[in-house]
Formats: structure tokens, C-alpha cells, sequence
């Protein structure tokens, strides 16, 4: 099976990134993760990606997350997102945070599109639908 397209962001450990331990809290790789999906998005051209056209947001349906080791302060991470299925009304995202060649964290992130009105899904824009669908597609 080949691999899908991926999305590399580089970032670093901070101290606002840690918790009481030293070790980075663990909602901060959610955190991580939101970062690297938009810019990934930026890269597609969407400078605003969590909101859309026709009162349409992009929202966090689901999250299934695996904790495996700790990053601490100062550790430059890459944090990766992938298309690993796209719908009209979502998208599921592989993500993981690594540290060099250490993986931290997985997590499989499904993001839908829905109304900011009435909260209930709708369709994505054409244009943001078919990015995704390519960049997902190697093309």
C-alpha cells in the first residue's frame, strides 16, 4: 500500500508547553496537531482554514489519540498530518508527533464542516473539497 502525502511542521518544546512533571502536558499535542492540519491547509491556500464560506466552520468531530513517550522542554518536534479519507462533509487526518526518528503520539483527528448557525453538517466548499482530495491523491 503506498504511503499517504504528508505534512511535516517543525516545532519546539517551551515552557508553557509543560506541566508540573516537566514533561509536555497532553492536551498540548492536540494542540500540536491543530497547528500542523492548519498549516496544511494553509499550504492549499486557505489563509483562514478553520472558517469557510456560506456560515460553514471546520470543527473537531472526533479524536482518538495513542500517547507512546514523552516530549520535555526544548525538544524540537515534527508534528505530521495526513489525508487518510475525505468525504464532502469531513476529513480524517493521520497525525503524529515525532522526535527525530521517536515516535511521541498518534492520533486519528476527523474533522467535518457544519453549519455555524445550527452546528449540523454540511457540505464543504467545492473548492476546499477538492484540494484536499487531491493533495490526499498525490496530485
Amino acid at each position: 500500500m503506498p504511503s499517504l502525502p504528508r505534512f511535516d511542521l517543525p516545532t519546539r518544546v517551551y515552557i508553557e508547553d509543560t506541566d508540573a512533571g516537566g514533561i509536555v502536558f497532553y492536551v498540548n499535542y492536540l494542540k500540536y496537531m491543530e497547528r500542523a492540519r492548519t498549516e496544511l491547509l494553509r499550504s492549499l491556500g486557505f489563509n483562514k482554514p478553520a472558517v469557510t464560506h456560506n456560515n460553514g466552520i471546520l470543527v473537531v468531530a472526533s479524536a482518538q489519540i495513542d500517547y507512546k513517550r514523552s516530549a520535555v522542554l526544548d525538544d524540537a518536534l515534527v508534528v505530521t498530518a495526513a489525508i487518510q479519507k475525505v468525504s464532502r462533509v469531513s476529513v480524517v487526518f493521520e497525525q503524529t508527533v515525532l522526535r527525530g526518528e521517536v515516535l511521541l503520539c498518534t492520533a486519528v483527528i476527523r474533522v467535518a464542516c457544519v453549519n455555524k448557525a445550527d452546528m449540523k453538517p454540511m457540505a464543504m466548499p467545492a473548492d476546499l473539497h477538492t484540494k484536499i482530495r487531491d493533495w490526499h491523491q498525490g496530485l
